[in-house]
Formats: C-alpha cells, structure tokens, sequence
C-alpha cells in the first residue's frame, strides 16, 4: 500500500499494530488497511471489540476524574497509544490546568501522532519506551524533567497488559514502578480477560492478535488483582471496567461483555 503523509519511515504498514487496530476501534483515522483487515477479523468472531475499546475509554476517563478529585495532579500514562478523543491529558486538564502527563508508548507510530498534537502543550510529553523496561521510563529525562516522584503520582497501564505475557514479568515490572512512588501515589490498571468468553472466542481472538506485533494473554480477575501487590484497592475494587464507578446504572446487567477488568489502587504510607 502508499505510505500516508502522516506515517513515519521506519513504520512497517505491511503487519497489523495493537495501537493502530485500537485507534480503528475506537472510530480513529490513524490506521492502515492491514490494521482494519486484522479488527475486521477479530470483530467477526468478537463483534462486541469496539464496545470493548469504548467501555474501556469511558473506564480511562472516570478514573481520571477520580484521580483529579483525590487531588492527583501528575500523570504516567504508560502504553497511552495513538491520541483520540478523550485522552488522558485532555480530561485532566481540562478538570485541572495545571495537570502534568507523561505519555510513553512503544509504538513509533503512536509517538509520532501524539508529539505532533502535543506540540505547543508544555505540561505534556511522549516518549518511546516499553513497559518492560520501567528503569529506562523512570530514568528517562524528560519524563524526570515534568514529574516529581517525591510527590504523588498516578499511574496509568491501560488496555495494555494483555499484551505482556507472563515471562515478561509484568508483577517485576510494576514492583519496579512502586518502588520509584510516594505515598498517596495510585495505579490505574485494565485489560482483557477470558472470564465468561466462549472457548472459540478465546481461540479465534488470540489467532488474529498472534498475526500482530503483540500477541493476546488475556488474564483473570484473580490474577489482575494480584498485579495491584502493594496498593490498596478503591472501591468497588477490579471489576468489569463498566461498573467501575459508573456514570449510571444503564448498561450493567450485561457488563461482562466489555471483557475488560480494571481497577484502581492507591500506596500508603
């Protein structure tokens, strides 16, 4: 296919991206023809994926309204993907002004877009790192130049651990991330989970994302809960991402089909 205007040189538009098909599913115009053949694929065997991704989206935006009422005002959003509408530094300072946030992505595309709308807001970066390598994000001087860990910060590992497998390591990972945290600190986490999935939706959903640059390790509920080792869990605790303090009480009898869990926890002393 031509490359558009907007894709960087060194991304390959032949393989489906994760970060591109999420955009696709979201309504965005930042993905190429192979990303929506790929969430084609997936939508057919899974036709709820992009009420998956909006369920999820609305989780990010009234966790970030929570965080900004708890007096959060500095942000690590880590795996942030390709802006849409409704991200995270747009909700928060929107609520607070004076909200900084730090993007990090490893997807040279999702950088890409996100600097160029980024350009001219100086409480906001982006930089390119992976959620594996949490020394590198934590060192890393731009993000050491906004934020300033001996204050609270919230964390934020959205719609992204199911594409970290276990030997990855994610638990080492976020340990890592605790350790650099003051007291009062929150982590955000939600991802995919095979709870209540068909065993051919399982199936079919982790062939297409095996065709990616990142394939699918959906998780329990038990087992995210695990992943928040350290925090205190808010209330209601991790849930299907909809009955997280929802807006209403439309749409909740059915929430299992967002098959996203997510949940919030804040460090004590």
């Amino acid at each position: 296919m031509q490359r558009p205007d907007w894709a960087p040189d060194n991304v390959d538009i032949e393989r489906p991206s994760v970060a591109r098909m999420y955009d696709y599913y979201l309504g965005g115009s930042h993905n190429f023809a192979v990303d929506r053949e790929a969430a084609q694929a997936v939508i057919s065997v899974v036709p709820d994926a992009p009420l998956m991704a909006q369920a999820n989206r609305a989780f990010l935006r009234r966790a970030v309204q929570f965080l900004v009422d708890a007096g959060i005002r500095q942000f690590l959003d880590i795996g942030s993907g390709i802006p849409t509408v409704g991200n995270l530094h747009e909700i928060a300072q929107r609520a607070a002004p004076e909200s900084r946030v730090v993007y990090v992505d490893s997807d040279p595309v999702a950088v890409a877009h996100s600097r160029e709308i980024l350009a001219g807001n100086d409480q906001t970066v982006v930089i390119q790192e992976d959620f594996r390598r949490p020394e590198q994000i934590l060192s890393h001087p731009e993000l050491r130049k906004l934020l300033d860990f001996a204050e609270p910060v919230a964390v934020l590992v959205v719609a992204v651990l199911h594409f970290v497998p276990e030997e990855d390591d994610p638990d080492a990972a976020l340990r890592t991330i605790r350790g650099a945290l003051a007291p009062g600190s929150f982590l955000v986490l939600s991802q995919a989970s095979d709870d209540g999935r068909s065993e051919t939706e399982q199936t079919e959903a982790r062939r297409v994302y095996r065709r990616t640059d990142s394939p699918l390790t959906p998780r329990s509920r038990t087992r995210l809960t695990e992943l928040f080792d350290g925090f205190d869990l808010v209330e209601p605790g991790v849930v299907w991402v909809p009955q997280w303090r929802p807006d209403s009480p439309d749409g909740l009898d059915d929430a299992e089909r967002a098959v996203f869990l997510g949940g919030v926890g804040r460090l004590g002393a």
